[in-house]
């Protein structure tokens, strides 16, 4: 659609006009490139309770502008956290979908085994790291 440069009395105003082309070249600029995030809480112990956290942060990264990761979310649909092979193959499939991710975020101030390993092989990257309370609160 874009903007009009004439105002609403048929005039000419290329002011308004540049200034409101502008604004809607930086909104669409926010909303043409989302980084990957990866969503580190934990999963075992309350399984349902701490998917739905997983959720909520999914949900505040979603707003924040970014795109979720969250492997803990995905992979027990098919996967059996009880078997030590399954469990082991999930966690390396969890470091590969880290290494594709812009950051780290950690949610939280419960530190399962599974995050200490996805914090340790991000912190080895290089990858940036970020600390948020249960309540979505940079830390």
């Amino acid at each position: 659609m874009g903007v009009n440069k004439f105002n609403a009395e048929g005039y000419f105003d290329p002011t308004a006009y540049e200034a409101l082309t502008t604004i809607e070249k930086e909104a669409k600029q926010k909303t043409a490139f989302r980084p990957l995030v990866y969503v580190c809480s934990p999963l075992s112990g309350d399984i349902d309770g701490n998917q739905e956290k997983a959720r909520r942060y999914c949900r505040f990264a979603v707003d924040s502008g970014y795109i979720p990761i969250a492997p803990h979310l995905y992979f027990p649909q098919f996967m059996r956290e009880e078997s030590k092979a399954e469990r082991n193959l999930a966690l390396f499939m969890d470091v590969v979908l880290l290494s594709k991710c812009a950051e780290l975020w950690v949610f939280g101030s419960t530190i399962s085994k599974g995050m200490s390993i996805e914090i340790e092989k991000a912190k080895r990257k290089g990858q940036p790291i970020r600390y948020f309370t249960d309540e979505c609160k940079e830390a």
